[in-house]
């Protein structure tokens, strides 16, 4: 009896150890087909081609606005900026005119750009805080709307073609998302209303450069972008959003290039453009003009930038001739006009990456303004002292204490000087 119960329990034994062999090469034989699975997908997966990425899965969408109050602490209604602000002062003739300043948004811009193929670029800027008139505000424009093409695998040779900037002027060429005043200087602005105007340019810049162009925008060095080294276009010289009036194009050429010395950066700049301006509906009755399809337009401009690290300045300077009104014979002229300004600023780094800009700023201008009424006439003494605050990226607060002295003259507004003083806020938020 005893001799059958231990070979009962030899064979129960024996059976558990078969089972426990079977269960150990069971598990093994699954790791193995699922590891040939896995070799085979990954193989598979190697030899799939893949899917390259669509040229709208490349675009970028930003933006910013501006919103302005200018009508604090102000002792002269009637100084005023057509081309700055429409916000700021009036152009009413009666003794008592008073501007109706209030808040306004001076920009409220989209940028949708992206790369669309290896050599093309473009970039489309509608603006939906244009003011076309006086009291009449927040309509759409288009701003930019051009296409960049390459011709080498590092971009540094490109065609821009399409409404974007004039290359000339180092602050009409500068982001007013990046600049410290309020407004540009009246002196190069007024070559070019609104900085931009349809036409073909040719850009050329090293690669490193293009790169250093770039720095100095995004770590907070307002830097203009990047409008290459050397430049050359046409367009047509009747500003932006206007069809040409006298198949007689501008012609522009520019050379700039920011060298390092030392820690320092040093952004030296010359620039010219030559070109007929055709009138349209600028002209006042009873206004003569001798060659209202083709009046001189040109101009030369030096610039020098020494960039914020921390202390920086900014200035500019331009002679030329184009027209300008003539009270004396009630006439527009071609005339001699000149001007410039001086910004001089610091950059301070301030705790949890906050950017605080003290800034000081005097223009000068003694010319015509062809875009306005009459080819307006000007004198322009300007000072400007103010302080830019960045407490974060996306927010941005400026006030400025403008001194103002200009002299503006049409056929409506003779002996028309104007003084005074004014506190300017701008609240701005980037997107």
């Amino acid at each position: 009896m005893k001799k059958l119960f231990f070979a009962l329990f030899i064979l129960g034994a024996g059976a558990l150890q078969a089972q426990d062999l079977n269960k150990d090469a069971i598990s093994k034989e699954v790791v193995r087909v699922i590891d040939s699975i896995n070799k085979v997908k990954a193989a598979e997966e190697k030899v799939k081609p893949k899917k390259d990425a669509q040229w709208y899965d490349k675009i970028s969408i930003r933006g910013y606005a501006q919103v302005r109050y200018n009508g604090l602490l102000s002792t002269n209604d009637k100084v005023s900026c057509e081309q700055c602000d429409k916000s700021w002062g009036t152009t009413a003739t009666t003794d008592d005119a008073k501007s109706n300043n209030g808040f306004f948004i001076r920009r409220a811009r989209i940028v949708f750009s992206g790369q669309i193929t290896p050599n093309v670029y473009f970039y489309i800027q509608p603006d939906l805080a244009s003011s076309p008139g006086s009291g009449v505000n927040n309509f759409l424009q288009l701003r930019d709307a051009y296409f960049d093409l390459s011709f080498d695998k590092k971009k540094e040779f490109r065609v821009r073609i399409g409404q974007s900037k004039v290359p000339y002027g180092f602050e009409n060429m500068q982001s007013s998302q990046n600049r410290l005043t309020l407004d540009r200087n009246d002196a190069l602005n007024s070559a070019v209303a609104n900085e931009r105007d349809l036409g073909a340019f040719f850009y050329w810049a090293p690669s490193e450069i293009r790169e250093r162009f770039a720095m100095l925008v995004k770590e907070g060095y307002k830097g203009s972008g990047d409008y290459g080294v050397f430049a050359f276009g046409a367009y047509n010289g009747q500003t932006s959003n206007k069809s040409e009036g006298n198949r007689n194009l501008h012609v522009v050429t520019r050379v700039s290039y920011p060298f390092v010395i030392g820690n320092q950066i040093i952004e030296p700049g010359i620039q010219a453009y030559t070109g007929k301006w055709a009138f349209g509906s600028e002209i006042s009755s009873g206004v003569t003009v001798d060659n209202k399809q083709n009046t001189l337009d040109q101009r030369v401009a030096a610039s020098f930038i020494l960039y914020p690290k921390p202390f920086g300045i900014q200035t500019e300077y331009n002679i030329g001739k184009g027209p300008r009104y003539n009270k004396i014979t009630n006439s527009v002229d071609v005339s001699h006009l000149e001007g410039g300004y001086i910004t001089l600023n610091y950059k301070w780094d301030l705790p949890k990456n906050q950017l605080l800009y003290p800034f000081a700023k005097f223009q000068y201008y003694d010319g015509g303004k062809k875009f306005e009424k009459d080819a307006r006439s000007y004198v322009v003494r300007d000072y400007e002292l103010g302080l830019e605050w960045q407490p974060l990226k996306a927010f941005e607060l400026t006030a400025t204490w403008v001194i103002a002295d200009r002299t503006f003259e049409d056929s409506a507004l003779q002996n028309n000087r104007q003084q005074g003083n004014l506190l300017r806020l701008q609240a701005q938020f980037n997107f």
